[in-house]
C-alpha cells in the first residue's frame, strides 16, 4: 500500500437540474450553463476551487480546450480578476494530462500519462503537497468516484433541465455520503456547493 501524503483530490462541475454536463448536442452544447458561467457566485466558485489546489489532473478534451482560451485569459488586464486568477494558477500550476492518444503535453508544465485513472491519482498523492483539482473533466470525474477517490466536490448547479445529454452521476457507482460544507445562490438560481466526503 502507497502511503499517502494528506493530499486532498476535488472536482469541480457544472450540471444542469436534471443531472447532464453537456446538452442532447454533444460537448459543445452548453447552452444550458454558459449564461450562469459568469455571474458573481459562479466567478467566486472559480476561485473557490483552485485557492490550496497545485495540481490540475485533466482529461485529453478539456487540456486542449482549456489551452486555447484561459492562457490569453491569464495575460488580459481587463478580464475578471477571479477569470484571471484561476488562468494564472491554471497556467503556473502543475498539469497531469490523461489521454491515450497524446504523445506531447499540450501545455508548459504539463505532462501526458496513459494509465488508469484510479492509479494516477494514488500515485500523485504519495508526492508532494496541495491539493489535486479535476475541473470540469467529466470522464476523470466518473473513475475517480467509481473508485472512491474524491474527497471533495465544488458543484454549480444551472437552474434549467436540458432534456439530454450525459449525466455525471450513472448508475453504478458506489454508494457514499457527502457533507455540504458551503452554499450560495445567485440572483439567476444558480448555486455553488461544496460537498466534502464524509468517511
Amino acid at each position: 500500500m502507497t502511503e499517502s501524503t494528506g493530499r486532498r483530490v476535488s472536482a469541480n462541475m457544472s450540471l444542469t437540474l436534471d443531472g447532464r454536463y453537456h446538452g442532447p448536442g454533444g460537448p459543445g452544447d452548453l447552452g444550458a450553463i454558459v449564461p450562469y458561467a459568469t455571474t458573481d457566485v459562479a466567478r467566486d466558485h472559480l476561485t473557490r476551487i483552485w485557492q490550496g489546489a497545485t495540481t490540475a489532473l485533466l482529461g485529453r478534451r478539456n487540456a486542449e480546450g482549456f489551452l486555447g482560451f484561459w492562457p490569453s485569459v491569464a495575460d488580459d488586464e481587463n478580464a475578471d480578476p477571479r477569470d484571471r486568477g484561476y488562468a494564472r494558477w491554471l497556467v503556473d500550476a502543475e498539469k497531469v494530462v490523461l489521454s491515450t492518444t497524446l504523445t506531447e503535453a499540450p501545455w508548459k508544465r504539463a505532462r501526458v500519462v496513459n494509465a488508469p485513472t484510479a492509479d494516477v491519482v494514488t500515485d500523485l498523492k504519495a508526492h508532494g503537497a496541495g491539493d489535486i483539482l479535476v475541473n470540469n473533466s467529466a470522464s476523470v470525474i466518473k473513475a475517480l468516484l467509481s473508485a472512491d477517490l474524491l474527497d471533495r466536490m465544488y458543484l454549480m448547479l444551472c437552474p434549467e433541465i436540458a432534456g439530454g445529454g450525459p449525466r455525471l452521476f450513472d448508475d453504478g457507482l458506489p454508494a457514499s455520503k457527502w457533507t455540504l460544507t458551503h452554499q450560495e445562490t445567485g440572483k439567476l438560481g444558480e448555486m455553488a456547493m461544496v460537498y466534502d466526503r464524509a468517511r
